[in-house]
């Protein structure tokens, strides 16, 4: 699992020689309680000489008196604008100048402010800051890292909620760097039989149960639409349920598992193909949340599903204007083949079903329509369950993952009837991410409670993104913090 630091909580302590960070909200008093008086006193005196006021984003660098420590003020702006993403951007920009400055140690003293006294907003925080140190060298020539050790020094009230906090940050952090890590394998590993081990195995370490399907088993369960989508690779398509906890409700997660989409006969642009390795998305989110929430131990039934297949252009492959039918024993006209993850998800999805669930919550970097939409600042909502939207959306600001709901209207599923089978896998050109939503609801008529995430704009960061690159883990964090409070264990 790629690697993250558990950060030390403490309400006074010495800061270790290294680098120290300090959140600023403009115009008001700098949050030095927690430091020796001495160091406080230097930092206020530099303050006062520069007329430095906390403005969002401009720094203030100075050393202490025995030049041990590189103190860094970071700007968070306004209290009444600040938001998990300015916090985000402090704690990315502290990390990399702690790495470029070859510092071991980074202690950081969050402002006080009511975003960070809940246990969320600290969770947040927490999780955000174990995480600043991931990265994926799977690939390449070992190197020591260099930050060990993090710190972090809350105001006095905070700090009880900080420590509180720490448990749940620490399960979702890995969790993240679970998702990241099966996020950024690449295609010629991370085939869909790849997949499934990193399924079982995970399963192994959680205690929990896993169940892997292969093409025959596929065939007998009647999973017509994910085995044509996979069946132009030599990869061959799976599809892995993941069982975690025995007691308390049952909740389904379905994950779109694309290990590679090429676009099959409907082939792609060549230009950024290369990152069609993060259609798997959504099967690593649910994988890193089963593993949060089975690191936790909370009482919840959590059915994972998902449908793995590599969509490749071989001339085995389905082509545009094929008829499969789907388990449910609805026939689906493919118009086009780089529409297929709502096929396998079709499948996957009349599989969960059979456990009646309480509530089914599906990821999947489906549309481009959505990126067009949202940019790559936050994911799409589908739900007809006002509650259930309500609560993900809650969970999501609590978390920082930003969320935001879409219409299912039914001029939608109009238009995904199909010409010459019950439905079409593509409509026109206009709201394809709402279109893409209305198919899937023709697979959940019988669970009144779910929810649809297009996630294909925050999973992964591009290289033009800044802030990082590769996968994100996004979804891990809200989707523990809702279920979490759904089972009253918040």
């Amino acid at each position: 699992m790629g690697r993250i630091i558990d950060p030390i909580i403490s309400q006074k302590a010495a800061v270790p020689p290294g680098a120290l960070t300090i959140g600023c909200l403009e115009n008001r008093a700098l949050p030095l309680a927690s430091l020796e008086p001495s160091l406080a006193r230097r930092i206020r005196r530099t303050v006062e000489a520069r007329g430095w006021q906390g403005e969002p984003e401009r720094k203030l660098t100075l050393s202490s008196e025995d030049g041990q420590t590189v103190v860094t003020l970071y700007g968070l702006g306004a209290a009444d604008k600040l938001e998990h993403v300015r916090l985000d951007r402090w704690l990315e920009a502290a990390a990399e100048d702690c790495e470029a400055a070859q510092h071991s140690a980074l202690t950081v003293v969050p402002p006080p402010h009511p975003l960070l006294a809940t246990q969320s907003g600290a969770a947040a925080l927490l999780r955000r800051l174990a995480l600043v140190s991931y990265s994926f060298g799977d690939f390449r020539e070992a190197s020591k890292p260099v930050l060990r050790r993090l710190q972090v020094l809350p105001t006095a009230r905070a700090v009880p909620v900080f420590r509180r906090a720490r448990r749940v940050a620490r399960a979702a952090a890995r969790g993240a760097a679970l998702a990241r890590d099966l996020g950024n394998t690449p295609p010629n590993k991370a085939t869909p039989a790849w997949m499934a081990a990193q399924a079982r195995a995970m399963a192994r370490r959680l205690g929990a149960k896993a169940k892997v399907y292969g093409p025959k088993e596929l065939a007998r369960l009647e999973m017509g639409a994910l085995l044509a989508v996979g069946q132009g690779s030599r990869n061959t398509p799976r599809l892995v349920r993941v069982d975690v906890g025995t007691e308390g409700p049952v909740i389904a997660l379905v994950g779109k598992g694309i290990t590679f989409d090429t676009g099959g006969i409907s082939i792609k642009p060549s230009p950024g193909m290369d990152e069609m390795k993060y259609d798997k998305a959504g099967a690593c989110t649910a994988l890193g949340i089963a593993q949060a929430i089975g690191e936790l131990g909370v009482r919840v039934r959590l059915r994972v599903y998902l449908p793995l297949a590599e969509n490749m252009p071989d001339g085995a492959a389905y082509r545009p204007g094929d008829i499969v039918r789907t388990r449910s024993g609805k026939t689906v006209e493919v118009l086009n083949t780089d529409a297929e993850g709502r096929l396998v998800l079709a499948d996957a999805i009349s599989l969960a079903l059979r456990d009646r669930p309480e509530a089914l919550v599906e990821f999947s970097t489906l549309t481009g329509a959505t990126v067009v939409a949202l940019g790559y600042h936050g994911a799409a909502l589908y739900s007809p369950d006002d509650r259930l939207a309500r609560d993900l959306l809650r969970a999501a600001e609590e978390s920082g993952e930003r969320l935001w709901r879409m219409p299912l209207w039914s001029e939608f599923g109009e238009e995904m009837k199909g010409r010459h089978a019950d439905l079409r896998n593509i409509a026109g050109r206009w709201g394809g991410a709402n279109t893409a939503a209305a198919f899937l609801a023709e697979f959940l008529e019988d669970c009144p409670s779910w929810a649809h995430l297009d996630i294909a704009g925050p999973a992964w960061r591009g290289a033009d993104q800044g802030g990082g690159f590769g996968a994100t883990g996004y979804g891990v964090a809200a989707t523990v913090s809702w279920l979490l409070r759904r089972i009253g264990a918040s």
